[in-house]
């Protein structure tokens, strides 16, 4: 098992580096999910605020929505600069 927090040898250390380069494209493909997901709750939610509890909601609703889509993109972004960035 190789752990970049605690390496026994410098190889050990660069090979747990470069496994977590690998590992960067489950990020995007998650939270590309993810977006995906939010944007399916927030159109659940809406249609459901408009028939039950009125305004207030629809309002507490549209700002947790656009509050979990601005994190997912912000994720998303990052996960793929760490992709495509060049790091030498």
């Amino acid at each position: 098992m190789h752990n970049a927090f605690r390496p026994r040898t410098v190889f050990e250390l660069i090979d747990a580096f470069s496994r977590a380069r690998e590992d960067q494209a489950v990020g995007v493909v998650i939270f590309t999910g993810l977006t995906a997901y939010d944007v399916q709750k927030i159109t659940q939610i809406g249609a459901a605020g408009i028939m039950e509890e009125g305004e207030t909601a629809i309002r507490r609703g549209a700002i947790m929505g656009a509050l979990a889509l601005y994190l997912d993109f912000i994720n998303l972004f990052l996960s793929l600069l760490h992709f495509v960035g060049n790091r030498e």
